[in-house]
């Protein structure tokens, strides 16, 4: 069956990925080729969002032109434009909420995950783009408080607790985010005392494939990555060379490329404190942890692979925006803007968000 769409808009879509895909290659330092178009360096371009008194740790980007963003006073925004427009889609009542992790499947299905302690941690999921919200989890046990979400697929996803009895607690759902159950914890390692995770950019929990997921922790005498193959029913825990001895230190945000290659980052969160070792990489899947050659120069609290790139990544925190174009090992300082979280798309987009409202795109 051939396709209806016009020869006009796919021509249009090709060479707006092509000009994406050759911002992307500078920005790594790939050799250009002669048939791409000049080249321009890409940037990170601020989106108005009208909401200057919000910070956007909460960020799904879904393509170049679709993202969501989840932030204080109960806080969400979707744009389907490109940023050009938000849309202020918050779920009612939730302005005493703090919104810390959105999770969105496309430019109408979403989840968004408020924590704290208590009842103050609740999931809401929409399937409308926004116009309605339900209220799909809502904490009732007072030692629990949750600080990521992360989807294997459409129907499968996990929500993550700080140690609750001695065990990180993870919620399961199967339909998407509209129903779900605590996991057994009889496969969860011991929790080190003051171990905890960190809400800071909605990357403490991660997965890759059908079955992989990984969680990142802080706060205690070592800052660790626990691994489960198995959708989060038995962990095993790795230490990692990152900052730790303190509540302050760990490792905030983890992003892996496939199911074995994945980075760290993290540090001291105080902007009074230094964060050396503040990044890392693994190659066997979260097994063993190498220090970055040329870490960050500061604490960073989000990471996230380029599209479509084997060795290149953006690091973000308060302090500024890192580059890697060697899966890890050395990193760069390109641009000095404040974010809290990133995240990238297939289709060459790639996201910002973190305080005073602040969103960014990647353009050339």
């Amino acid at each position: 069956m051939g396709s209806t769409r016009p020869a006009g808009r796919t021509r249009s879509r090709a060479t707006a990925l092509a000009a994406c895909a050759a911002a992307l290659a500078a920005l790594t330092g790939a050799p250009a080729q002669a048939h791409e178009p000049e080249r321009r360096v890409p940037h990170w371009e601020l989106k108005d969002t009208g909401t200057p008194e919000t910070r956007f740790r909460g960020l799904a980007a879904v393509s170049r032109n679709t993202a969501w963003v989840a932030g204080t006073g109960g806080t969400v925004l979707r744009t389907t434009d490109a940023g050009a427009t938000w849309r202020n889609v918050s779920p009612p009542g939730a302005g005493e909420l703090q919104f810390r992790d959105v999770e969105a499947f496309d430019a109408r299905r979403a989840v968004v995950l408020a924590i704290g302690e208590g009842e103050a941690s609740r999931v809401y999921r929409t399937d409308d783009g926004g116009a309605t919200w339900t209220e799909s989890f809502r904490n009732t046990d007072p030692k629990a408080f949750y600080d990521c979400l992360a989807f294997f697929d459409h129907r499968h996803g996990l929500a993550m607790s700080d140690p609750v009895d001695g065990k990180f607690r993870l919620l399961s759902t199967g339909d998407g985010g509209r129903t779900w159950k605590v996991l057994p914890d009889r496969g969860m390692p011991a929790a080190q005392e003051g171990e905890a995770g960190f809400a800071a950019s909605g990357q403490c929990l991660v997965t890759s494939g059908p079955k992989d997921v990984w969680l990142a922790t802080g706060g205690a005498a070592r800052a660790r990555v626990l691994h489960s193959a198995d959708r989060g029913l038995t962990w095993t825990a790795t230490d990692t060379p990152l900052p730790a001895g303190d509540p302050a230190r760990g490792v905030f945000a983890l992003a892996f490329r496939d199911r074995t290659r994945g980075l760290a980052v993290g540090g001291d969160y105080r902007p009074d404190q230094p964060s050396p070792r503040a990044a890392a990489r693994t190659s066997d899947g979260g097994r063993s942890w190498r220090p970055a050659a040329t870490p960050q120069p500061a604490y960073r609290s989000g990471v996230a692979w380029l599209p479509h790139s084997r060795t290149a990544a953006l690091a973000v925190g308060p302090g500024g925006t890192d580059l890697t174009t060697d899966a890890g090992r050395t990193w760069r300082t390109v641009d000095t803007g404040s974010y809290d979280t990133v995240d990238c798309t297939p289709d060459h987009g790639c996201w910002a968000a973190g305080e005073k409202g602040r969103v960014a795109r990647l353009e050339h």
